[in-house]
């Protein structure tokens, strides 16, 4: 049915985990990367990157890649890779709408035999509830005679240079047996960790969906362990390290939970079990912790703030970092806006300071302006947000020069030594 030798690939989005994608099969197959942002693709042909997730020496490896963001340019293409966000909305329900638009889009291109398989993290059965109706609408032809699915999901981790596309296991699946196979033997070309064929699409949609859903539960539980310790004046950090010299002891940290996983995917399961009559208990419990990991911080650092008698509203502080995690630029569904927008509620002028990011983007997606240089004894408190290594690099002692003479500092990541600072998450 399908002729691997005139196989040519078309990716839908080229962001994080797109353009990884594009890259590898651009190294062997004809490959052609959509994105409907113009300059992303101006950027790409330049040959770089701003997510920083593939090098520039890496890009011009990719031979057989083209980069277009006009989607007729996919037209010639019979094996399609939907890479499009699944963000949330403000009620943190499920927000489709980037890949109802990318299912209507696959409908205007689709041709008989072709295959498109999606790699956006959604709940069991979405990606042929909703996608699978579109694509017919708008082709006019019939799902698994004229056209074919399936699921493979993404496993990027943004700023991690150990684990990488290539490295990572993949799961993929297919819409018939014949197509899981063609599936699983076309990413077997670019994942040299290799690949798990599951039996079905909603048994990999939901594989996906509760690996991320497992680490927010698991960091939820150390969140409320560190809300315990920290009113029993016990160190969270020394605990965790005392329990962690046993085997079998997960070695979670307390922190902000945000990005475009972690902090989302539960709520695409939980709007699914909803739907089915069910009513969640320990994942949207997981959920309520850890959204409200950044007022606490804030409550805390007031408290130490209100002891020193320094001022709350009217007062300085500096936030340093924004992004989700560090070492990257990615500030998509960053926690740490929680902490700006909590300090604002007490009318205190909060400063953000963040080499990674984009400042255009931040200014876009959350209305904060970062500053660019750093005042000494300019603070009266100053919260490590994110473990950044030039925030590590900078060391307490300077970090305290930011700060007045009596100021605040709080470590949030716990990297500084508990000496050093006076507060920790």
């Amino acid at each position: 049915m399908f002729d691997f030798e005139k196989v040519k690939i078309g990716v839908l989005g080229l962001g994080y985990v797109g353009l990884p994608l594009a890259v590898e099969f651009g190294k062997q197959i004809p490959t052609i990367g959509l994105d409907i942002n113009r300059a992303r693709v101006d950027e790409l042909k330049s040959g770089k990157d701003s997510s920083l997730e593939v090098d520039p020496s890496e890009l011009a490896t990719a031979t057989l890649l083209e980069y277009t963001s006009a989607p007729e340019d996919l037209s010639e293409c019979n094996f399609y890779i939907v890479t499009v966000p699944t963000p949330i909305d403000r009620h943190k329900q499920p927000d489709l709408s980037p890949l109802i638009g990318a299912s209507r889009m696959l409908g205007k291109l689709l041709k008989t035999g072709d295959i498109a398989v999606f790699e956006s993290t959604v709940y069991p059965g979405a990606t042929e509830e909703v996608c699978v109706p579109l694509m017919e609408e708008v082709s006019g032809l019939k799902f698994n005679r004229d056209f074919f699915i399936g699921y493979s999901p993404e496993r990027i981790n943004p700023g991690d240079k150990e684990h990488r596309l290539t490295t990572i296991k993949k799961i993929t699946s297919g819409s018939t047996p014949e197509v899981a196979g063609i599936v699983d033997q076309l990413y077997r070309r670019i994942i040299r960790a290799g690949t798990h064929k599951a039996s079905s699409i909603r048994v990999a949609e939901a594989a996906k969906v509760i690996e991320n859903t497992q680490r927010d539960v698991n960091i939820a539980l150390i969140n409320e362990l560190a809300l315990i310790f920290n009113r029993l004046g016990i160190d969270t950090l020394e605990v965790l390290e005392a329990a962690g010299s046993k085997w079998n002891f997960l070695p979670f940290r307390p922190g902000l939970v945000g990005g475009h996983c972690i902090g989302v995917d539960p709520y695409y399961l939980t709007h699914k079990a909803q739907a089915i009559g069910y009513q969640p208990e320990i994942i949207l419990a997981g959920r309520r912790i850890n959204d409200g990991m950044g007022a606490y911080i804030v409550g805390e650092v007031v408290k130490l703030m209100i002891k020193k008698q320094l001022p709350i509203a009217g007062g300085k502080v500096l936030i340093l970092g924004l992004t989700f995690k560090e070492n990257c630029p990615d500030i998509r569904n960053t926690r740490v806006v929680d902490i700006v927008n909590e300090f604002r509620s007490y009318d205190t002028d909060v400063d953000v300071y963040d080499p990674w990011i984009d400042p255009v983007e931040a200014e876009r997606e959350y209305g904060i302006t970062p500053v660019t240089d750093l005042q000494e004894r300019h603070y009266d408190a100053l919260v490590l947000a994110v473990a950044h290594r030039e925030f590590l690099a900078i060391g307490a002692e300077q970090l305290r020069r930011y700060c007045k003479p009596d100021g605040v500092l709080y470590d949030v990541k716990h990297v500084l030594p508990t000496s050093e600072s006076d507060g920790r998450l």
